[in-house]
């Protein structure tokens, strides 16, 4: 009886922080501050992977992103390379909304992204239409991203569905300008 209660317990507190409302807690302020509309205005490149919730690897890719800020609106081209070398690409809107905060459209995400920016962090959540064999599942995406020192970007993505954890996307991003040439071009 004890251990049906345990898990009735363990299942419920799983849910309600899976469902838990935006924490955007101020960060120490460890990296340059970021303003996503200045640091994605122009060509910058992302490479990350897909760890299921086990810790194993599942996917790695690379991404190629456009991005144009024109003083009211940001849009990001998001091209993207898997290493089974399947394609993809995501158009995103993003609308600063005051205070820190964004507002995002994209093709695949159901309803709208809502972000939260304070010193060098960015909350960025929303649920996605992700692609999986021959249909599609409804999931929800909680990432973290760290500006730091040199221009570099590290996100950290929570994937879940019904509130369990699916697994972790890391990105790491910089932009075009430290590079001769490009890195790779998609």
């Amino acid at each position: 009886m004890w251990i049906k209660r345990l898990l009735f317990t363990l299942t419920l507190f799983s849910l309600m922080t899976g469902c838990s409302p935006m924490n955007n807690t101020p960060t120490t302020q460890l990296g340059p501050s970021l303003k996503i509309e200045e640091y994605f205005d122009g060509k910058v490149y992302a490479w990350g992977i897909f760890e299921d919730r086990f810790g194993t690897l599942r996917r790695q890719f690379r991404v190629e992103i456009d991005g144009s800020w024109d003083g009211q609106k940001l849009v990001l081209d998001e091209k993207f390379l898997y290493a089974d070398g399947e394609e993809d690409r995501r158009v995103w809107t993003i609308t600063p909304d005051g205070n820190g905060r964004y507002i995002g459209e994209a093709g695949d995400i159901i309803g709208q992204a809502e972000g939260v920016s304070s010193g060098n962090s960015l909350n960025w959540r929303y649920q996605m239409e992700l692609k999986v064999g021959d249909g599609s599942w409804k999931v929800s995406f909680n990432d973290w991203m760290y500006l730091q020192p040199g221009d570099v970007m590290v996100n950290r993505a929570k994937v879940s569905k019904w509130g369990f954890t699916l697994g972790t996307v890391t990105l790491f991003f910089i932009g075009e300008e430290p590079f001769k040439q490009p890195p790779f071009s998609l």
